[in-house]
């Protein structure tokens, strides 16, 4: 069911299953709360607060930034709007604080739309969906975009999800990702290459996330039976596994000092191409007219039964 109340992320989505709940918002196709077996799995938001640093949002048609906004396309200079002021890059995408229409409600699941007009420094066209099931263990996140207009469109996906378990302190917390390659960037956060992971951001081991400081892109993931897994575990062994398929090369992950004051807080972003991608074409799909690409990304979770 729905919440009509006014909120300022619009329309509150309540989704129920055995076990498990969410809430996700009109505005921005936001995972606004996820528990599971009576425990908060993502860093949320209360329904009458403004989401900060992207909580939960959707990023579409390019996650993580374009630098100086700027791309090449048909022999033309394209400038797109400056949303990261701070290091002047376009950043996270065109929807995040768009409203959504909720095309499809279940108790279990919702399907929401938007629509990508063509628009300064993206001249294209762009049906796009959103579905979100809860499952026995958590959420499956489904992406459908498709080309509307008459020319091929760049498109890439991104989310930002913060994650929690429980009342853990997330400094108390591991982070593991099989990633072998970081994405080098300067000082304006924009890529200058790659290389390989250095033994103080190898997430491989699982490090505590009070050990690191996290704002980086990852890639090379090994896959596992089609789909790759970026695993968070609590001193207590109960884990949130942020999965997705194989078209989510990459991920960043993120532990933020502000979005939370005196409390980490960690960000794992499931990503199909790594910033600035618009200029380099890493990857990079181009959507030829009418055609849909469709793609999967999710949230297990298993939380330990508490010895009495």
């Amino acid at each position: 069911m729905s919440t009509s109340e006014w909120f300022p992320t619009g329309e509150q989505v309540d989704l129920v299953r055995d076990g498990v709940s969410a809430v996700v918002t009109e505005v921005g196709a936001t995972i606004r709360r996820l528990v599971v077996s009576g425990v908060d799995v993502v860093e949320g938001f209360e329904a009458d607060e403004i989401p900060k640093s992207s909580q939960g949002a959707i990023l579409v048609p390019w996650p993580n930034r374009v630098r100086d906004g700027k791309w090449q396309h048909e022999g033309q200079t394209l400038q797109l709007d400056i949303s990261e002021p701070k290091f002047g890059n376009a950043s996270h995408g065109l929807l995040r604080n768009t409203g959504y229409a909720v095309e499809r409600l279940a108790a279990d699941r919702v399907v929401l739309r938007a629509p990508v007009h063509p628009t300064r420094g993206y001249p294209f066209s762009l049906a796009t969906e959103v579905e979100y099931a809860l499952t026995d263990d958590g959420l499956a996140v489904t992406h459908r975009i498709t080309n509307r207009g008459r020319d091929a469109a760049p498109v890439g996906i991104g989310a930002h999800p913060y994650f929690r378990i429980g009342d853990v302190p997330t400094t108390e917390l591991t982070l593991r990702t099989t990633a072998a390659t970081i994405i080098t960037v300067d000082e304006r956060s924009n890529p200058t290459g790659t290389a390989p992971v250095p033994p103080e951001k190898d997430l491989r081991p699982g490090p505590r996330v009070g050990d690191i400081t996290l704002d980086d892109a990852f890639t090379d993931l090994e896959p596992v039976g089609g789909r790759v897994e970026h695993v968070i575990t609590a001193p207590d062994r109960s884990t949130v596994t942020v999965w997705a398929d194989e078209s989510f090369a990459w991920v960043q992950a993120f532990t933020s000092t502000t979005l939370r004051p005196g409390r980490i807080a960690l960000a794992v972003e499931p990503m199909t191409m790594p910033a600035n991608a618009f200029n380099s074409g890493d990857g990079l799909t181009w959507l030829s007219p009418g055609d849909t690409l469709t793609c999967q990304w999710g949230i297990s979770v298993h939380i330990e039964e508490q010895q009495g």
